[in-house]
C-alpha cells in the first residue's frame, strides 16, 4: 500500500523534496556566510578578539548556543509569522536562525585555535591581517568549520519539517497533512514516506558534505 501511495504520488514528492533540499542547503549557505564573517570579525578586531577567545574556550558560548538551540521550533515559527507572513520567507529565516548557531561556535573555536606562532611567522613574513586570516586561519579551522556545518545541516532537514507548520516548502506539509488526517485512508503514509524521505536526503546530502570537506581541505591538514 506504501509503494502505490508513492507510485501514485511519486512527482508530488519528488518536487516535495526537491523544495526541501534547496530551503535547507540555501539557509546553511546563508547561515554559514553570516556566521563565518562574525567569526572573522570577532577574532581580527583586537578589543573583542580577547573577549571572544576567552568565551570559545569556555563553557559560556556553549551555553549560549544551546539556550538558542532550545527554542522551539515551532514557537520561533509563531513568533515570525506576524512579522514575515506565512510561506518560504518565514521558513527561510527560522531554518537560517538555527543553522547559524552550531557553525558558528565551531568558526570561532577554530579560528582561535590556530597556533599563535604560525601566526607570527606569517605577520613577521609581512603577510597582512587579511592575508594571515584568508591564507593561514580560514584554511587550518575549515575542519572544525565543516565540522559544524554537517551538524547545522543535519539540524536543518528537521527545522526545515517544523517550518511547514507556516506553509513553507518541502516534505514538512506533507507530514502535517498526515497528522491532520489522522484516521483518514492515507494519513500514516504521508507521515511515513515523508519522514523516511527526510531521513533519506539528509543521509545524501551529509555524504556529500564530507566529500565536499575532503576536496576543500589540504592534504597537509589531513594528514
Amino acid at each position: 500500500m506504501v509503494w502505490q501511495f508513492i507510485e501514485d504520488r511519486r512527482h508530488q514528492l519528488l518536487y516535495d523534496g526537491f523544495q526541501h533540499v534547496y530551503l535547507v542547503v540555501l539557509a546553511v549557505v546563508l547561515a554559514a556566510v553570516i556566521a563565518i564573517l562574525l567569526a572573522m570579525f570577532a577574532t581580527r578586531v583586537p578589543r573583542i578578539g580577547g573577549a571572544v577567545a576567552g568565551v570559545a574556550t569556555s563553557n559560556v558560548l556553549n551555553m549560549l548556543t544551546a539556550i538558542g538551540l532550545t527554542i522551539p521550533g515551532l514557537a520561533l515559527v509563531g513568533l515570525l509569522m506576524p512579522l514575515t507572513g506565512i510561506g518560504a520567507t518565514t521558513a527561510l529565516i527560522c531554518v537560517c536562525f538555527y543553522a547559524v548557531l552550531p557553525i558558528l561556535r565551531n568558526a570561532i573555536v577554530g579560528l582561535v585555535g590556530v597556533d599563535a606562532a604560525l601566526l607570527e611567522s606569517a605577520r613577521g613574513m609581512g603577510m597582512g591581517e587579511l592575508a594571515v586570516m584568508f591564507r593561514i586561519r580560514l584554511p587550518l579551522a575549515w575542519p572544525v568549520i565543516i565540522a559544524g556545518i554537517r551538524v547545522s545541516l543535519q539540524m536543518s532537514m528537521g527545522i526545515a519539517a517544523i517550518a511547514a507548520y507556516a506553509l513553507g516548502p518541502g516534505l514538512g506539509k506533507d507530514i502535517f497533512t498526515g497528522l491532520g488526517e489522522l484516521g483518514g485512508a492515507n494519513a500514516l503514509n504521508y507521515a511515513l514516506v515523508a519522514t523516511v524521505g527526510v531521513v533519506i536526503l539528509a543521509l545524501i546530502l551529509d555524504f556529500l558534505l564530507v566529500l565536499l570537506g575532503r576536496l576543500t581541505t589540504s592534504k597537509g591538514i589531513r594528514a
